[in-house]
């Protein structure tokens, strides 16, 4: 999180990147804390200086029994109350600048580009044809049902609304695409963690879903835990409050998670099939990278989450994101999105963002440098991807006229040699 005196000697930008954002924050506030707090501070630093006076002068009193010696007395009771009571102001209104700190968003890149929602949003690549088979292609739910893969009566009856059973065939193509996807990221230098599913406070506050996304996460409200919304949540907390050797990095990790998100703010939005989940399961990619190089890494990071649509044979393109569609924690972030001919929409299925020293700061992530010095490091996170939409998309993509659906190649010796689900 920002320190108050970065807020206070930065403040013009930070207004200015808070409402690129769409962000609105108490600036006034923040300022007029900041003044009471430098004021307590220097009132309380003055009455320590004059009760140590006083106390250098008790100490040197030979005669302690005339009236001056008590009044001396009385006046260094007066101060210990006076700082006692300033430290207790100073306390709340520290607690107050902190809380309206930690809602204020990190700054854009300076190549993000300024605008105000999505329609801003620059497509910067597309891979792969998108073709028009000569057969109406049947949504990914109605053919889910038809082939008995997907079942969401069941799931609805188990839990409620958008939480689907995969079942048979289905669930094998859950676990292969899991499988497939933690192998190709292997190979290419990450280390694999199986994490916790639940965390405390303080690592949802580290990645910046605490305090403004609490509404969309799932609380425990005894243990005071919530279910991980990503991966990159625990993943990232890997390292929280430790300082990292210069030459342990890049540090790059992969991790199989189920995923919950309340989407609070999305009810009434893509109710059928599965678009929106309120679980999902994906495979995160995180990177812990010095400052300098942190960019390049983004680029490599995007690259290794289109790896797996490319060995899939899934079109698709890739945005980048305006500061406006941009996510409160991120620095700049390409979103990519594949293509489901059902129902005829690019859904998103990874976004790769590099957020800076935003969550290093947040959660005192840091390395060492080679001459003993240390500093934040650069955190980064992609999808590699989630599996929800990118199951709707082969179940649409290579469906074929006679309802059955042909099974990707790379995922069949994951699926005991299967070729068609059908």
């Amino acid at each position: 999180m920002y320190s108050i005196k970065f807020v206070r000697e930065n403040i013009e930008l930070l207004k200015t990147s808070s409402l690129a954002k769409g962000e609105k924050l108490d600036w006034e506030k923040i300022e007029s804390l900041d003044n009471a707090r430098r004021r307590i501070i220097s009132f309380v630093e003055e009455r320590r200086k004059w009760q140590k006076d006083i106390s250098s002068k008790l100490a040197d009193r030979k005669d302690k029994q005339d009236s001056s010696f008590e009044d001396m007395i009385r006046q260094a009771k007066k101060y210990s109350d006076e700082i006692r009571q300033s430290e207790k102001e100073l306390n709340d209104i520290e607690q107050q600048i902190e809380y309206l700190i930690s809602l204020i968003p990190n700054i854009p890149h300076s190549s993000v580009p300024v605008g105000k929602n999505s329609s801003d949003n620059q497509v910067v690549k597309q891979w792969g044809e998108i073709s028009t088979p000569p057969f109406n292609v049947i949504p990914h739910w109605e053919i889910g049902e038809k082939l008995n893969i997907i079942d969401f009566p069941r799931g609805a009856k188990i839990t409620g609304s958008f939480f689907p059973v995969f079942r048979a065939a289905g669930a094998s193509l859950v676990r292969a695409l899991i499988n497939f996807m933690i192998d190709t990221h292997r190979k290419h230098g990450f280390t694999e963690v199986w994490v916790p599913a639940l965390v405390n406070k303080d690592s949802m506050f580290c990645t910046g879903q605490l305090p403004k996304l609490e509404k969309d996460m799932y609380a425990l409200e005894e243990g005071n835990l919530f279910l991980i919304p990503t991966a990159e949540v625990p993943v990232t907390n890997l390292h929280r409050q430790e300082v990292i050797p210069e030459e342990n990095l890049p540090i790059y990790y992969v991790a199989y998670t189920p995923c919950f998100r309340r989407e609070a703010g999305a009810y009434g939005k893509d109710t059928k099939g599965l678009i929106r989940l309120h679980q999902f399961d994906k495979v995160e990619l995180v990177k812990f990278v010095e400052p300098t190089t942190s960019y390049e890494e983004l680029e490599t990071l995007l690259n290794e989450a289109e790896s797996i649509l490319q060995a899939l044979g899934l079109p698709y393109r890739v945005i980048k994101l305006c500061t406006g569609d941009l996510s409160f924690s991120a620095s700049k972030c390409y979103d990519i999105e594949t293509w489901a001919p059902g129902i005829q929409r690019w859904l998103e299925v990874s976004s790769c963002s590099n957020f800076e020293a935003f969550q290093a700061r947040r959660g005192n992530i840091r390395y060492r440098k080679s001459d003993g010095t240390t500093d934040y490091l650069h955190t980064l996170n992609g999808s590699g991807v989630a599996l929800p939409r990118v199951i709707i998309s082969i179940v649409e993509h290579y469906q074929q006229a006679d309802g059955s659906i042909i099974v990707p190649e790379v995922l069949r010796n994951y699926m005991g040699g299967l070729e068609r689900i059908k």
